[in-house]
C-alpha cells in the first residue's frame, strides 16, 4: 500500500532532492540525503530505492551535461569508460538477483575507508593533473567493468570509488575526477533504473519531484566545483565518503 502523498510531501520531495543534487554532483553521495527521505513517507524499501534512481539519474545528467558544457571534461573521452560501466551495470543488475548482496555490504565500508585516508594523508591528489599509472583503456576496462557492475548489484558509494579510483590511477585534477564520475554514475544509473521499472519499483510522482530539484541543485553545485576546483571539492568529497562509511558500518555491523 503506497502512501497519498500531499502537497508538503511534494514540496519536502524538491528540496530534498534539490540538496541531494547539489552534493552529489560535487562527491556523490546524494543518496544518503534523498533515501531517508524517501523511507520517511513511507515508500517501502523496493520502492524508494527504484525511486531514488529515477531522481538520481535527472541529477546525474544534469551535472555531466554541465561538466561537458564548460569544458571540464570531453565527453569522447568517457565513451570508452560508459560502454564498459553499462555492461558491468547490466552483468551486476542480473546477478544480484541471483546471489545475496551480504559480503559486498561487509568489504565495501573497508575499501571506502581506505580511499577516505589514502585521499586525506595525500595532500596534493587532486591538485593538478599528473601522469597516469596506466593506460586509459585498461583503466576504464577495469574499472568500467568493475564499478559499474558494483553500481548494478549493490550501489553505495560508487561515485566516491569512480573520484578515488581516478584521482589515484589515471591523476586526474579533482575537477576532471568529479565530472567524469557524474558521467560514469549516469551510466550505471540508468540500468539501474531499467531493472526497478521493470519490477514496477518506481513512485513516478515522488521520482519527478525530487527530479525537479535535483536538476537544479546539481546545475549549481557542478558550476561551483568547475569555478573553485580543489578546494571546494575535496572537503566535501572526504566529508561525504566519512558518513557513507558511518552509514554503511551503522547498518551492516551495527543495526
Amino acid at each position: 500500500m503506497l502512501p497519498d502523498l500531499g502537497v508538503q510531501s511534494f514540496i519536502l520531495l524538491f528540496f530534498t532532492g534539490l540538496c541531494a543534487g547539489f552534493v552529489d554532483s560535487i562527491a556523490g553521495g546524494g543518496g544518503l540525503i534523498a533515501l531517508p527521505v524517501l523511507f520517511s513517507i513511507g515508500l517501502p524499501p523496493q520502492i524508494a530505492l527504484g525511486t531514488n534512481k529515477l531522481q538520481g539519474s535527472f541529477g546525474t545528467l544534469s551535472a555531466s551535461y554541465n561538466y561537458i558544457k564548460k569544458g571540464a571534461v570531453k565527453f569522447d573521452e568517457s565513451v570508452s569508460g560508459m560502454v564498459y560501466t553499462l555492461i558491468g551495470a547490466i552483468l551486476g543488475a542480473w546477478a544480484v538477483q541471483q546471489i545475496a548482496a551480504g559480503f559486498l555490504k561487509q568489504l565495501v565500508p573497508v575499501l571506502l575507508l581506505i580511499v577516505f585516508f589514502y585521499t586525506l594523508f595525500s595532500k596534493n591528489l587532486g591538485n593538478e593533473t599528473t601522469k597516469a599509472k596506466m593506460p586509459h583503456h585498461l583503466f576504464y576496462l577495469l574499472f568500467g567493468l568493475g564499478l559499474g557492475f558494483y553500481d548494478g548489484f549493490f550501489g553505495p558509494g560508487t561515485g566516491s570509488f569512480w573520484t578515488g579510483a581516478m584521482l589515484i590511477f589515471l591523476g586526474l585534477d579533482m575537477t576532471k575526477a568529479a565530472g567524469t564520475t557524474r558521467i560514469m554514475n549516469f551510466t550505471s544509473n540508468i540500468v539501474a533504473l531499467s531493472v526497478f521499472i521493470i519490477g514496477n519499483n518506481v513512485l513516478y510522482s515522488a521520482g519527478f519531484s525530487m527530479a525537479a530539484g535535483q536538476i537544479i541543485g546539481a546545475r549549481i553545485g557542478s558550476g561551483l566545483a568547475i569555478k573553485n576546483g580543489v578546494k571546494f571539492i575535496r572537503p566535501i568529497f572526504l566529508i561525504v565518503v566519512f558518513l557513507t562509511i558511518v552509514r554503511l558500518a551503522y547498518v551492516n555491523f551495527l543495526k
